[in-house]
C-alpha cells in the first residue's frame, strides 16, 4: 500500500510491483495494482517522485494522473496504470526496481462552479467520459 514517507509529505508514495529498465527515450506502463476509493469532491492526482524526475526527466506520459471519485466502480475495475518516459537528455539509463517507488499520489479536494449540470455517469477507464 502507498505510504507518505514523512510526516510532512503531501504524496503517497507508489511503488512499481516490478522492475523497470528504460533507456532514453523508451516507456513503459506500470499496472500498479492499486485501486483507490476517493470521496466526492476529492481527486487524486498521480505524479513522478521528484528525485527520479530531476534526475532522469521520467515524465508520467499524461503529464499528472488525474483519478476522480467515480474510477473506483469503472469497468476495468478502477485499476491504477501509470505510464512512465525516460526522457534524459545525458544519455541516462534507468533502473528501478520491485518495490521502489517511482510516482507519489497527492489527494486534493476540488471545488466546481455553481451553473456546473453533469450527470454523466462513468463506464469505462482511460477516455472513456468523452466517448
Amino acid at each position: 500500500m502507498p505510504v507518505r514517507a514523512t510526516k510532512g509529505s503531501a504524496g503517497y508514495d507508489i511503488k512499481t510491483p516490478t522492475d523497470i529498465d528504460l533507456a532514453p527515450g523508451e516507456t513503459a506502463t506500470v499496472a500498479t495494482g492499486l485501486r483507490c476509493r476517493i470521496d466526492e469532491g476529492w481527486v487524486l492526482l498521480i505524479m513522478p517522485k521528484s528525485g527520479l524526475g530531476f534526475k532522469y526527466r521520467l515524465q508520467l506520459d499524461n503529464t499528472v494522473g488525474v483519478i476522480d471519485s467515480d474510477y473506483y466502480n469503472a469497468d476495468n475495475q478502477g485499476h491504477i496504470m501509470v505510464k512512465v518516459t525516460n526522457d534524459s537528455r545525458e544519455g541516462k539509463s534507468l533502473h528501478i526496481s520491485a518495490g521502489k517507488a517511482f510516482a507519489q499520489g497527492i489527494f486534493v479536494p476540488f471545488g466546481i462552479t455553481e451553473s456546473d449540470c453533469a450527470d454523466g455517469e462513468r463506464k469505462g477507464g482511460f477516455g472513456s467520459t468523452d466517448r
